[in-house]
C-alpha cells in the first residue's frame, strides 16, 4: 500500500467530518452517544484504541500519529460513555464492564470491523476491556492488544504493596493512607503526595517534559466514573473493579495476542510475561526504559513492537488463504 491508497477516502461516510463521527449507543438507561475518529485506510489492518481510566480520554494516544500512518495501519480514537468527546451521563448503573463490553461491540459494528481487518488495543483500564471483549466476541478479532495491564486486580494490589509502596517514602505514603481513609483525595495535597510516585511509575519524564496530549488527557479525567471504578489514585485499586481476576481465563484466548508490559511500571512485568505465555498465541513486549505510559517513555520501543505484531499478523492472515500455517507467537521482541 503506497501512501496515496492509504489517504484515499473515496467511499468513507465520515469525510466531512475529517474522519471523526458520533455513534449512537443503545443502554439499559437510554440512548446516547460516543466520539470517535478514523485516521487512514487500510481493509486489512483498522485498530480501535480503548483508553484508560476508566474515564480518561483518546488524547493520550495521539502520540500514534507519529507512528502509524508510516506503517499504513488505519487507527481509531474513541472516547467511552462518560469520557471528553462523548455523552457524559449521570447514570451510576452504566459504569460496569458488562456494559462497557456491549458498547465496545456497538461500536465495532457501527464503524464496520471485522475478524478480516480488526485489531483491538487496550491500555491500562482499556486492558481490561478488551480482555472481556475477547472472552466474548473473539470471533470479531483478527489480533488482541493488551498494554500495560495486569490480568487481576488483587495481583496488582499486591505488587503496588509488595513492590512499590516499600520504595516509596514512608512519611508519605503514611500521609497518603490518612487521605484516604478521611476520603480527602480531591485535594491538591493529595495528588502532590503521588507526584513522585507518578514520576517514576507513570510517565518517567520530568513534570514540566509531559507531552500535551498526557497532560489534557488526565485534566479531563471524568473522576464521578473513575474514582468509583478504580479508586483515587495510581497506587493500587479498589472500587468496583477490586476483585476483578482473569488469570483462569487466558488459555482460552485464541486470536493472536501481544502483551505489552514495562520494567517501572505500576503493573508487574513479569506478571505481564507470564499472561503472554499462557495464551496460546501470545507474543510479548517488554519496554525496558518504561513504565505504565510506555507510549511515551519507551517510545521507539513500544511502536515498533505494536507495529511489526500487526503487519505479522497481517501478513500471516494473508498467507495462510490456500496453505497450512500456524499462527505469528512467541516471537522474541
Amino acid at each position: 500500500m503506497n501512501a496515496e491508497e492509504y489517504l484515499d477516502n473515496t467511499g468513507r461516510d465520515d469525510i466531512l467530518g475529517g474522519g471523526a463521527r458520533r455513534i449512537p449507543i443503545t443502554t439499559s438507561r437510554g440512548d446516547f452517544h460516543v466520539w470517535t475518529k478514523r485516521v487512514g485506510n487500510n481493509p486489512t489492518a483498522k485498530l480501535l484504541l480503548l483508553h484508560g481510566g476508566p474515564a480518561a480520554t483518546h488524547e493520550y494516544f495521539e502520540a500514534c500519529d507519529s507512528f502509524l500512518p508510516a506503517a499504513n495501519i488505519e487507527y481509531y480514537y474513541y472516547d467511552q460513555l462518560g469520557s471528553a468527546f462523548s455523552d457524559q451521563p449521570d447514570e451510576p448503573d452504566l459504569w460496569q464492564v458488562d456494559r462497557f463490553v456491549d458498547e465496545v461491540e456497538q461500536v465495532r459494528v457501527a464503524l464496520g470491523l471485522d475478524a478480516g481487518n480488526f485489531f483491538l488495543l487496550g491500555h491500562s483500564w482499556g486492558g481490561i476491556l478488551a480482555t472481556e471483549y475477547a472472552l466474548r466476541h473473539e470471533e470479531h478479532l483478527k489480533g488482541l492488544v493488551i498494554s500495560n495491564m495486569m490480568m487481576s486486580i488483587p495481583a496488582y494490589n499486591e505488587y503496588a504493596r509488595n513492590a512499590l509502596m516499600p520504595a516509596m517514602d514512608q512519611d508519605v505514603l503514611a500521609e497518603i493512607k490518612r487521605l484516604e481513609a478521611a476520603g480527602d483525595t480531591d485535594t491538591p495535597r493529595y495528588m502532590e503526595l503521588l507526584n513522585d510516585h507518578y514520576l517514576q511509575h507513570v510517565l518517567r519524564l520530568p513534570a514540566d517534559q509531559w507531552p500535551d496530549p498526557v497532560n489534557r488527557a488526565f485534566a479531563h479525567i471524568n473522576r464521578s466514573i473513575y474514582v468509583p471504578m478504580q479508586g483515587p489514585s495510581e497506587l493500587g485499586a479498589s472500587g468496583i473493579l477490586a476483585n476483578w481476576d482473569r488469570t483462569d481465563a487466558l488459555e482460552s484466548i485464541n486470536v493472536p495476542t501481544l502483551v505489552i508490559g514495562a520494567t517501572h511500571d505500576t503493573m508487574d512485568p513479569a506478571h505481564m510475561e507470564m499472561v503472554a505465555g499462557r495464551i496460546p498465541h501470545g507474543r510479548f513486549l517488554l519496554c525496558r526504559n518504561g513504565s505504565h505510559m510506555a507510549m511515551y517513555d519507551d517510545q521507539v520501543t513500544y511502536f515498533r513492537g505494536l507495529i511489526d505484531f500487526i503487519v505479522d499478523v497481517d501478513h500471516w492472515s494473508a498467507s495462510r488463504r490456500g496453505a497450512d500455517q500456524s499462527l505469528p507467537g512467541r516471537r522474541g521482541l
